[in-house]
């Protein structure tokens, strides 16, 4: 049943599900949390999700799977799109769409947080308020420019970043507009055109409303044809006779004329033309179907693909060695690149692009960044060993810094990338390299660090082993799960226990160590040892003293076992494949306006109350019977990397539950005082049958709440760009040493170097980066603040990152819309950048590059991560 009301012609195929998606009210509340606020309503992030799923099955549709039946649009009518029935139906049964739904939540939670952020939540340019529209609509267009760029540069995160920031923009226009009350049955023709016009506007003389002194306003919009939006607050002041935003939280509504006209919610206390917010809502809808499309047009499908994380590939990256003493391993690495790089090439988890980074005592870079394989593999050619330190130590001397090492850590948390140090060769022993010393046996404990913040690990291997090893490590990464041990660390004498359910298979086990033997036993009693080859539970391989025993199909369900005899600090892991798995993200209930709702946090910070948003992917497929599907009632909350049990919550479910999202409270006596754990979902599956499953990274309790934020909008070379700090203590008095940090030939200054603040007491900061001339065009800076505390006042780290664009202003003309121009258009920054292939050059210093990540340190060092967990 197609829609009657929206013309195709007009707006595109892509647009045909919108009735399909739209429940029976709607709002634009910032995310589920303001629903407590205004029950039935769907908010900024429902429409953002609703839209870029019906973009995603059109290109599912005219892009059929290969070696598949293509998609019918038939089969999707009449039913709620859900990301996990289209990821099925695309790429097969099972398929998880867990990837792809982090990355829209990234959009979304970026969307949200533009109704909390300090630099954003009263500018009335980046909500269409005070009658700013044509201010509102070069921002819009401006920041999805900045979108496609930083697209374009391979930064998916700031892309979302930006992508949320145009979308909530957009869909306030609808909202907050008189667009929907001078009868419009389509979204604005020319509001993505940066240099059409936007109609006839109210100027500053014109009365626009009437007063209203109830709580719903249904006619106090005065008779005309003019566009008009609604003031809020007290900046800038409300003129007579305008309309205001209403709402409890508009200080402007109490002022002649009072009520308001904004359509954000089912609430009249919220929304004084809440009748109308449907009809809103429709064309918000419709509007981001749009923007999504026009990515998907400028970007490509590839391009888009990976902006939204829809294919399952990830990034590779290596990181090489070149100092003198490794010529033997850059050999041995560029083999195992090609093998890597030839054995993906043309299969589903080809890498949408390749990142190589030089590394020579005692520097690195530049990065070198392509989505063509045969042109990495040319740079990767030309890498030699060149002069410098021969010392292993050196190499790690980066991590070694303990300040360095934290923000590292911090950053796998915030870009939720997982990290595994691959190592051959101990550095302590020569095998013929003269070595001055033998180094300390903490030199790798930056490492260890890493990849426990990461959910990584450190493997310790031989050089004749690194691409068996590799091989099996980096399988493993890729959409799989990490099932929890009991304990999560070996015991002597104490087995490790470890659950499978029904819906797991390809279940492996790794063990590596100094092994002498172990044993797993099945919930039969039947058990095997370490031989290798074919046994009664699996099949073995060995390499060195790395095992992995891949389980037979299907494994026995119930409770496994696992007994380990060694010397040192043997490491298990137990993984296995599955579309049943989990998102999480962080949130403090925001009740003092504009809009009540949950803003986001990256992790959660002591003392300040804190929700747990948990999004359970992979349920089940669509039209399952209600008791059929998994259920999960509480979460478990463990010390890293101890194991110990911290306590347990219950989970409540919000909206339908094929979506799979619940809520919990996280408990005071967690955030009373800072540091790591872990999370582990508890449930049953629709036979009774129990279902555990764990986060594939620990989170973190941080000390003080610390937001950085920056101009909206990009950075010209030759500026100067003003950044706000804050911090704030919820939980105890604080004494702070603040550090910043910046990309190499950026200037950054700060006005506050120390801060003591008092239990529920913030300060703020100004900050200003300099932009040089010579920067380039259409890259990436990234700036860094770390709270540390001071001697006297021992606290762990907490670190704020910021993302900015650097972006040459487009010249006016570049601006105008063709007069033949069938829909909205956008010009890029660089016309010779397309879609496919992507080559950038640029420094390190700017975070993670790309995931996975493969080095070489003492012997050969590789690093691998999943993004998007």
């Amino acid at each position: 049943m197609l829609p009657t009301d929206v013309p195709s012609a007009h707006l595109g195929s892509s647009v045909l599900l919108l009735l399909q998606l739209l429940p029976p009210t709607s709002a634009f509340f910032p995310n589920i949390w303001s629903l407590l606020a205004a029950p039935g309503s769907i908010t900024h992030q429902d429409l953002t999700e609703e839209a870029a799923l019906n973009v995603t099955l059109q290109l599912f549709l005219e892009q059929p799977p290969p070696g598949r039946p293509p998609l019918h649009l038939e089969d999707f009518l009449g039913c709620t799109l859900l990301a996990d029935d289209l990821f099925a139906s695309y790429f097969g049964p099972g398929s998880p769409s867990r990837r792809f739904r982090a990355a829209l939540g990234e959009v979304s939670r970026a969307n949200a947080a533009q109704d909390f952020l300090p630099a954003s939540r009263n500018d009335p340019d980046l909500h269409f308020d005070a009658e700013r529209l044509g201010q509102g609509r070069t921002r819009l267009v401006g920041a999805l420019r900045e979108t496609l760029v930083a697209a374009r540069a391979l930064d998916h995160t700031l892309a979302r970043q930006r992508l949320g920031a145009a979308l909530h923009a957009l869909q306030d226009f609808y909202s907050h507009s008189n667009w929907v009350e001078l009868g419009q049955q389509q979204p604005h023709p020319h509001l993505l055109w940066p240099r059409q016009e936007l109609g006839s506007l109210a100027q500053e003389g014109d009365p626009t409303c009437s007063d209203c002194e109830e709580l719903s306003c249904p006619g106090n919009l005065l008779s005309f044809t003019l566009l008009t939006s609604g003031y809020f607050g007290t900046h800038p002041s409300k003129p007579l006779g305008k309309c205001s935003h209403g709402g409890r939280f508009d200080q402007s509504s109490s002022q002649p004329p009072r009520g308001g006209i904004n359509k954000d919610s089912t609430a009249p206390g919220f929304s004084p033309h809440h009748m109308l917010h449907l009809q809103a809502a429709k064309l918000a809808l419709l509007a981001s179907i749009q923007a999504f499309s026009l990515l998907r047009s400028r970007l490509g499908d590839k391009g888009f693909s990976r902006l939204l994380d829809i294919t399952p590939a990830s990034s590779l990256s290596f990181v090489l060695d070149t100092t003198g003493s490794m010529g033997e391993e850059i050999n041995a690495a560029k083999i195992q690149a090609r093998h890597i790089v030839e054995q993906r090439r043309g299969s589903p988890v080809e890498p949408m692009h390749y990142v190589l980074v030089p590394f020579h005592d005692p520097g690195f870079g530049p990065v070198f960044t392509t989505s063509d394989p045969d042109s990495f593999w040319q740079q990767l050619n030309e890498i030699h060993a060149l002069g410098g330190g021969d010392e292993p130590e050196m190499c790690l001397s980066a991590l070694e810094d303990a300040f360095l090492t934290s923000r590292v850590a911090a950053l796998t948390q915030e870009r939720r990338c997982r990290v595994t140090f691959l190592v051959t060769e101990d550095p302590s022993r020569g095998h013929g390299r003269g070595r001055r010393e033998v180094l300390s046996p903490l030199r790798f404990e930056p490492y260890e660090v890493v990849a426990l913040a990461s959910g990584g690990e450190v493997i310790f291997t031989k050089d004749q082993y690194v691409q068996d090893v590799a091989a099996v490590v980096g399988d493993s990464m890729a959409d799989q799960v990490t099932l929890p041990l009991e304990p999560s660390v070996v015991v002597p004498e104490r087995p490790l226990v470890f659950n499978v359910d029904g819906l797991l298979r390809r279940v492996s086990v790794r063990i590596h160590g100094e092994i002498s033997s172990f044993w797993i036993r099945n919930p039969a009693g039947i058990s095997q040892g370490p031989e290798e080859g074919q046994g009664s539970l699996g099949h073995t391989r060995r390499f060195g003293q790395f095992w992995m025993v891949s389980i037979n199909d299907p494994p026995q369900t119930g409770t496994w076992e696992i007994q380990v005899t060694a010397e040192g600090n043997p490491r298990v892991r137990v993984q296995a494949q599955t579309s049943l798995d989990f998102l999480f993200h962080f949130g403090t209930p925001m009740e003092d306006g504009p809009h009540p709702g949950l803003y986001p946090l990256t992790q959660p910070v002591a003392g300040l109350q804190t929700q747990l948003l948990v999004e359970v992917t992979g349920l089940g497929p669509r039209g399952s019977p209600e008791d059929s599907l998994p259920h999960f009632s509480h979460i478990i909350l463990r010390g890293v990397p101890e194991g110990a049990q911290l306590g347990q919550v219950p989970l409540e479910p919000r909206g339908a539950r094929e979506r799979g999202l619940l809520v919990a409270s996280l408990p005071p006596t967690l955030l009373s005082t800072a540091g790591p754990f872990s999370l582990e979902l508890i449930g049953q599956d629709g036979g009774g049958r129990d279902l555990h499953r764990a986060s594939p990274q620990p989170c973190t309790v941080v000390p003080v709440l610390l937001e950085l934020s920056g101009p909206q909008g990009f950075l010209a070379p030759g500026s100067k760009a003003p950044l706000t700090l804050r911090i704030a203590s919820f939980s105890s008095p604080q004494d702070l040493n603040l550090r910043t940090s910046v990309n190499s030939s950026f200037s950054l200054t700060s006005n506050l170097s120390r801060v003591r603040l008092e239990q529920n007491e913030s300060a703020w900061g100004r900050l200003w980066l300099e932009v040089p001339e010579s920067a380039t065009s259409n890259s990436v800076v990234m700036v860094t603040v770390t709270a540390l505390g001071r001697e006297a006042s021992p606290v762990p780290p907490t670190h704020a990152f910021l993302r900015l664009l650097v972006l040459a202003p487009a010249p006016k003309d570049q601006l105008a819309a063709p007069a033949h121009s069938p829909g909205p258009v956008f010009t890029s920054v660089n016309p010779t950048l397309r879609p496919s292939p992507l080559v950038t050059w640029g420094r390190a210093g700017g975070g993670l590059a790309g995931n996975p990540w493969w080095g070489t340190v003492g012997g050969v060092l590789l690093l691998l991560g999943l993004a998007s967990w």
